[in-house]
């Protein structure tokens, strides 16, 4: 049924991260509702503003990476963890 994608290790655990996190940050958000914030951006965001832009980002990062580079991938991972921490902090 599924013969057209290429389910692999990699790819099933970047799937499953990501609903991981979208899980925690609905949870961390009843527990703890966030509050907004207005940073470099000039715009006001709210945590799960700030976690759609760092995986956005994270997106072309890796695509850029994997496009431009003939290295690893994991420079690439490092970027997309750097950026993320970034947006959270202040955007």
């Amino acid at each position: 049924m599924l013969d057209w994608m290429a389910w692999t290790l990699p790819t099933a655990l970047f799937f499953a991260a990501i609903a991981v996190t979208l899980l925690a940050m609905g949870l961390f958000h009843r527990k703890s509702p966030s509050t907004s914030r207005i940073g470099i951006l000039g715009i006001e965001t709210m945590r799960g503003d700030r976690l759609f832009i760092s995986l956005l980002g994270s997106a072309f990062i890796m695509l850029a990476w994997i496009g431009l580079s003939d290295v690893m991938a994991y420079g690439g991972v490092v970027l997309c963890g750097l950026f993320a921490f970034s947006v959270f902090r202040w955007v």
